[in-house]
């Protein structure tokens, strides 16, 4: 499986092709799809740009996207889009009252709320990934996780941007996550990390994801023109 990362946290100064707008998240989308993605990654953005967990800005933005792609749609639950756990857990309940739902939600394991609002996804049927990052202490929390065999799939982030090393850093997150209790592992990096270790999900037979969150770079180092693109030289590369 590769999935797309449509835009991530970014914003209007990482350029016209990072799409922020229900609209153009869904066009984005369906070229993505187009191109070879089995599965969407996507923030929804409040007018202003920013990351959102409101229903209110969550039912447009899949409403768009569900209108062009059929492949599973999931959104983040980042701590940036609501710094407040509380908060972040009542928006996320709040979600119960959507005409529709999303498939999947990632939940970082290293923040705070994690189990809650891991536990209030499933029970609104929505599937959890669950984002163990890199130089956190994610793994050796999710191993001990009462959520750890419910998980729709692990989300093993590495953080590790330089180029020279994700690929070690990755194969440490691995060895820490073991044999993740059973479930998927999808595998991916971030900026100049992104490429080596989206190789190294390929030779390893793991899932993995690539898009304008992750990086804005081809393996060439040319800036990317859209996620569909990146999905394209992904595909190449995974093998």
């Amino acid at each position: 499986m590769v999935q797309v990362c449509l835009n991530g946290p970014r914003g209007s100064a990482d350029g016209a092709m990072v799409p922020l707008t229900p609209q153009a998240m869904a066009e984005s989308a369906a070229h993505a799809v187009a191109a070879g993605a089995t599965d969407i990654h996507v923030h929804p953005k409040n007018p202003c740009g920013h990351d959102s967990l409101s229903p209110r800005v969550l039912a447009p933005t899949l409403q768009a996207i569900r209108a062009r792609v059929s492949v599973p749609v999931g959104v983040t639950t980042g701590a940036w889009a609501e710094p407040d756990p509380a908060a972040r857990l009542k928006r996320i309940r709040s979600w119960a009252d959507l005409p529709s739902l999303p498939d999947h939600a990632s939940v970082n394991w290293h923040e705070e709320g994690a189990e809650e609002i891991a536990a209030a996804l499933i029970d609104l049927g929505v599937g959890v990934e669950a984002g163990v990052w890199s130089g956190t202490d994610g793994a050796a929390r999710f191993a001990v996780s009462p959520l750890r065999g419910r998980v729709l799939r692990v989300l093993a982030e590495v953080t590790d941007t330089a180029v020279d090393t994700a690929e070690d850093t990755a194969r440490g997150l691995l060895a820490d996550l073991g044999r993740a209790h059973g479930r998927p592992v999808l595998l991916h990096g971030e900026d100049d990390g992104a490429w080596p270790v989206l190789r190294l999900a390929g030779r390893l037979g793991f899932a993995t994801r690539i898009g304008l969150e992750d990086t804005l770079l081809l393996p060439d180092g040319e800036r990317a023109g859209s996620n569909a693109q990146l999905v394209a030289e992904g595909l190449l590369q995974y093998g």
